[in-house]
Formats: structure tokens, sequence, C-alpha cells
């Protein structure tokens, strides 16, 4: 059987899964297809807030990344509110001519998405809401690093083949079984 993606398919590669015991929000989605590497989501809108990273490697960005979207969760917004950590955080590779962008992701609150607080402007984040849309999924043990990544990539292109691929792909990391220390 040959899938047919519709257009608005992101490419996602899945870390590792912790358990905790508090439950951490993540967006709703309905599992559309399925086969034993890889299977794809259709997810409703949703709404993020994402720090955008120029050129370095895939670690440094998250890195980086991730703590402007720890400041902004810990009150590093107009209201100075404390939000709910949710799941997941979200790096996407936005590959240049010489090098690469990301954008590092935060899940808001289905509880907040009418009243987001704004970031602080030196914490250079941007809100984006995202339509309905699929998101093509590979789970793998341990977490994405520089060393690791393109191989995972290469394993879900491999998977769902080379026609369906968008310019981007996106890695899903989940922070739940740690807390960074503030």
């Amino acid at each position: 059987m040959e899938l047919k993606f519709p257009p608005s398919l992101i490419i996602l590669c899945f870390f590792f899964v912790f358990v905790c015991g508090d439950a951490i929000e993540s967006p709703q989605y309905t599992v559309v297809h399925s086969e034993s590497d890889f299977e794809v989501r259709l997810y409703r809108e949703t709404a993020w807030m994402s720090a955008p990273v120029r050129g370095i490697s895939f670690d440094k960005a998250t890195r980086e990344g991730f703590h402007r979207l720890r400041q902004y969760v810990h009150g590093a917004n107009t209201n100075s509110s404390q939000l709910k950590m949710t799941a997941p955080i979200l790096t996407t590779v936005i590959p240049q001519e010489k090098s690469s962008d990301y954008l590092v992701s935060f899940y808001i609150s289905s509880r907040l998405q009418q009243s987001i607080p704004l970031p602080l402007p030196q914490q250079n984040l941007q809100f984006k809401k995202w339509g309905n849309h699929c998101i093509a999924i590979r789970k793998f043990s341990g977490f994405a690093h520089d060393t690791n990544i393109g191989d995972e990539v290469g394993n879900l292109v491999a998977s769902i083949g080379e026609p369906h691929l968008p310019n981007s792909n996106i890695s899903e990391g989940y922070f739940s079984t740690f807390k960074v220390p503030i």
C-alpha cells in the first residue's frame, strides 16, 4: 500500500518517553496510520511559544532555546506568570545553504490558549498557532544529539519515502523526569 500524506506533513523524531508521577499536558492527536517503525498522527490546532536559534549545533540550539523558554515558563513574561510545564519540547531543524537554523518550541497549555502571557522582549520568543496537521513519528531510545539526529531522520525518511518529505524536520523531547536548576 502506498502512503499518501497531506502537504502539511512534518517529520518528527520521537525521543524516549520517561514516565513521571505528575501528569504533563501534551497536544491531543489521533493515530491515522501505523507501521512497525513509524506512525502518522493527526494533531488538532495547537499554540506554541518558540525560540529561534541561528546556525549552531542541534545540541547547543536545543539547550539555548530551552533555556529561554524555561525563563518564559518561570515568569519572564508580561504577567510575571508561572506556567505549568507541558510536553513536548520541539526542536525544528531548518536547513540553510551552509548551516541550519533551529526553532525550539514549548506547547502552550489548552487552558491558556485564549490568554497567552506575552514573553518579555529580551527573550526573543515568537508565538505561533499551528492548524490541524499530520506528523510522522519514529520512536527511538535515548536522546537526540548531534551524533545521532541525522541517522534517526534518515531512518524515518527511508520508512516513509522521499516524495512525502517537507523541507524541515522536527525532533520532540520530553524533559519530564528531571528539573533544571533555576
